[in-house]
């Protein structure tokens, strides 16, 4: 397959800038992969749309401010997103600034304190600092915003950008389907029948990269962080024994469920994923999808492709735009039901 072939033309006035008053006030546009069939709902609408014995599983990474300036030694100024920790005192961070920092130099950090440029790793750079990384960026850093939104970060989004059930730091990026739900929004998703399991991906900073091969066999996903815990493999087990239906909530949590059955047993699973996702992919764990509207030409779009058609997905992308929905992090939402075709034979059965 082609990147072209993921295209679709959006309206700059069509990109949520800001979050909806209420994180349940948003749209819900319901796509059945198997026939292309489309309703316009309402977020809150969605426990109607489950089943009792359902398993919601929700991706629990926790959005760090990982975005911090310094200055070069040379007074330039150095803009800092964190992609993860290393170890120690290293991390992996995405670097802007003028030129380009030589290895060895040194950038100047707030709290008197600097950080040693110590190499290259592909996309990303290499650096030391003189202090715990992640409680640097907590007390210095700001959240880092996807670049598409062109506006600074304001006060709502420390805690708009951020899942209301978040708790294991170390994403740079919000696993966004997850922010329609408000307490009461999942309270009622409980009173529908549907249970509730976690796995964690930390999202990393590549996930804004865009793809840049035509022919999609050359491109490599970055990697990142996943971990699916014995107690999740184990709800989706009684789920499949009730005959309910596992609904990721994003496609952070899809591709976090589909590594850990990479072998064709969904099992506990801890350490980095480069899955990518692209029609032809036959899907292992997830039954229904949960999740908002992706860039053009993105590998979010193209795993929505796959899991319900590249051309009722492309379709209901289509109207979504002549009905000015609400586009990206802070957009509006679909509520996917696969193309049979697309699925393998069911973990657990």
């Amino acid at each position: 397959m082609r990147r072209s072939d993921f295209h679709y033309d959006l309206p700059d006035d069509l990109i949520a800038r800001h979050p909806t008053p209420r994180r349940s006030d948003s749209r819900l546009l319901h796509l059945d992969g198997g026939t292309g069939a489309m309703a316009d709902r309402r977020f809150v609408d969605l426990p109607g749309l489950l089943r009792a014995g359902d398993l919601l599983v929700f991706n629990d990474t926790r959005v760090i401010p990982a975005r911090l300036y310094g200055r070069k030694e040379s007074g330039g100024r150095v803009e800092i997103l964190l992609e993860r920790v290393i170890a120690g005192e290293r991390a992996l961070v995405q670097l802007r600034s003028s030129k380009p920092p030589a290895i060895g130099s040194r950038i100047a950090l707030p709290d008197g304190l600097d950080a040693r440029v110590a190499g290259r790793d592909g996309d990303f750079w290499v650096l030391e600092f003189g202090a715990e990384p992640a409680a640097l960026f907590e007390r210095h850093g700001e959240m880092p915003l996807p670049p598409y939104l062109h506006r600074p970060v304001e006060d709502e989004d420390r805690e708009r950008y951020q899942t209301v059930y978040a708790r294991a730091p170390g994403a740079v990026a919000a696993p966004t389907a997850g922010l329609h739900f408000d307490e009461a929004l999942l309270e009622a998703c409980e009173r529908a029948g549907a249970a509730r399991s976690y796995v964690t991906l930390h999202v990393g900073a590549g996930t804004f990269q865009p793809v840049r091969v035509d022919d999609l066999a050359g491109h490599r996903m970055h990697a990142e962080l996943a971990t699916v815990p014995a107690a999740t493999c184990e709800a989706v087990a009684a789920c499949r024994a009730r005959g309910g239906r596992v609904v990721a909530v994003g496609t952070t949590a899809v591709r976090a469920l589909e590594s850990a059955a990479a072998g064709g047993t969904l099992a506990p699973y801890a350490g980095d994923t480069r899955l990518f996702v692209t029609p032809g992919y036959r899907f292992r764990v997830v039954d229904a999808l949960l999740t908002n509207f992706h860039l053009p030409e993105s590998t979010l779009l193209m795993l929505v492709c796959a899991f319900a058609g590249r051309g009722h997905v492309l379709a209901a992308y289509a109207h979504a735009v002549a009905e000015r929905y609400r586009f990206f992090s802070y957009g509006d939402a679909m509520f996917v039901e696969p193309d049979s075709a697309a699925l393998a034979p069911r973990v657990g059965e």
